[in-house]
């Protein structure tokens, strides 16, 4: 036998399960979210402190190299000065050996002389005339054999010069320029700093670094920068500025009496690392959401197939009494009884009738045809009047035109119906509904009021939930029923417009209107 209250019970349970699990999956994305941002940090944190390590020793690295690389500047410096030295040194020996008188010594002057092995000199008049070399090579000697060939070697070639005073106004010039060794030591000197620099550059590991002069904006090397970006020297300004907010630019020495800066910053992997957890709240964020949609779904499919089995097994449960009570007016009606009786006995058959076909048609797609919207609720509430107390009063405010609309003529009186029980019962049998029908643009919307008990603020939140009801003897399914027959089959809406404690309670259907035919 059908019984009614154990689909209530079905729903009931299966509302708390999807409550719960609902529960269970929040809670539970909540936990893998704050694991995974805190596995995320600590191992985000490791990595930084590992490169910082790495840069901090590179660092150092630069530094002591940097002070090699002065200490040889320095060390170059002072051959430099001690050559031109002994080249000044050299020019005061011929002048003493040319000046000096017959008795005095000059084996001195001619042994400081002769002793030079390394600097290469030239001893010249003012015309060009070459009287002595050293330290140069034959080869070298024929390409400056005439005085023309020797003053272009002069300007093409870095020779320092000093004059001396043979005798009064005679004066011969020394040219001298940089050893050989001295030259050997300036070029390993330019190796070491392009190496130096080249090494700031490619051992940086993935950390991006920018060389720069003592101005700190003309670039000299860089590492890990995109090469299209260099052109753009505000993009490389205010890369500079980037880095040296984070970290001081480390000085170095990169060549005779000149300086340096090298500007680094945190590589490219540890900042995509740093937005790593944004990425993961997002994809945490649609999992949950994508799995929050499909139990929703799921939960729903479910809830639709109790709401079917119930209705099929209802509207399969008032056929057999239907048939027998239909044979029952033909008894009565050949049995003389009261017409009147029997006439009574036949419309609350076919409000059974309409009752059964109301249910059969829950869960399958309904036949929504052209209806006057008036006429339908009119002729429900002749019906219903009858079979209401006669303290209820009724109050219909329609416009004056028929408004046509597409509904289930079965199903929307049902809708009707359950409102105005519930009017009934909030104002306990005594009071007046209101019925009204306001169109709008796009939309009829009708109005079902009652002078009732009102709905508190917490009760709206539940009151279209099934098996929710404040009835002794109740299934609570009513406005439910009504909201999924609006909504699933209507394509509107049935809400709450206002409610008022003690003195009245409005409900709204909203409906589109039907389209105008082009």
């Amino acid at each position: 036998m059908f019984d009614e209250n154990i689909y209530l019970c079905i729903l009931k349970i299966t509302s708390m399960n999807t409550s719960y699990a609902k529960w269970t999956l929040f809670i539970a994305a909540i936990v893998v979210f704050v694991l995974t941002i805190w596995y995320s940090d600590i191992l985000i944190e490791k990595i930084a402190q590992d490169e910082r390590n790495k840069v901090s020793i590179w660092a150092n690295a630069i530094q002591r190299k940097a002070t090699l690389v002065k200490y040889t500047n320095d060390f170059f410096e002072k051959v430099r000065a001690e050559e031109q030295y002994k080249a000044e040194m050299m020019a005061k020996a011929f002048q003493r050996i040319n000046t000096a008188t017959g008795h005095e010594d000059i084996s001195f002057y001619t042994e400081l002389i002769s002793n030079n092995q390394s600097i290469p000199y030239i001893l010249a008049d003012k015309d060009g005339n070459i009287t002595a070399t050293k330290n140069l090579d034959e080869a070298y000697l024929k390409t400056i054999n005439t005085p023309e060939k020797f003053f272009n070697a002069l300007n093409k070639e870095n020779y320092n010069v000093i004059p001396i005073n043979y005798y009064k106004n005679f004066y011969v010039y020394l040219y001298y320029k940089e050893s050989h060794i001295y030259t050997q030591l300036r070029d390993v000197l330019n190796d070491l700093l392009e190496s130096f620099i080249s090494e700031i550059v490619e051992n940086s590991s993935s950390v991006p670094v920018i060389v720069t002069d003592s101005t700190q904006k003309n670039i000299l090397a860089y590492g890990n920068i995109n090469p299209y970006y260099i052109k753009d020297s505000n993009f490389m300004q205010a890369s500079i500025a980037s880095m040296q907010s984070e970290n001081p630019p480390i000085k170095i020495s990169i060549g005779l009496n000149n300086e340096g800066y090298v500007f680094y910053q945190e590589s490219y992997i540890l900042k995509n690392l740093r937005i790593f957890p944004i990425i993961q709240i997002i994809l945490v964020l649609i999992f949950t959401t994508i799995a929050y949609l499909l139990f929703n779904f799921a939960w729903r499919s479910e809830k639709n197939q109790i709401w079917v089995g119930m209705s099929k097994e209802t509207a399969h449960q008032l056929g057999t009494p239907l048939s027998s009570l239909m044979a029952w007016t033909e008894i009565l009606r050949s049995e003389n009884i009261n017409p009147n009786i029997v006439v009574e006995i036949e419309k609350d058959i076919a409000r059974l009738e309409t009752i059964t076909q109301r249910f059969s048609k829950i869960g399958s797609t309904p036949n929504l045809r052209a209806e006057n919207i008036q006429e339908v609720i009119l002729n429900f509430i002749t019906y219903f009047k009858t079979r209401t107390s006669s303290k209820i009063a009724f109050h219909i405010d329609f416009p004056e035109k028929p408004i046509i609309i597409e509904i289930n003529k079965y199903l929307f009186e049902w809708v009707i119906e359950n409102l105005c029980k519930n009017a009934v019962d909030a104002m306990n049998g005594k009071g007046t509904i209101t019925i009204s029908i306001l169109e709008t643009k796009k939309h009829i919307e009708i109005d079902v009021k009652d002078t009732g008990k009102g709905i508190d603020s917490k009760a709206q939140k539940k009151i279209f939930k099934p098996g929710y009801t404040t009835k002794n003897r109740g299934w609570g399914l009513g406005l439910t029923l009504a909201q999924r027959i609006i909504k699933n089959y209507h394509n509107g809406s049935l809400e709450i417009k206002s409610s008022i404690p003690f003195k009245e309670t409005v409900l709204r259907i909203k409906l589109k209107k039907l389209k105008k035919k082009k």
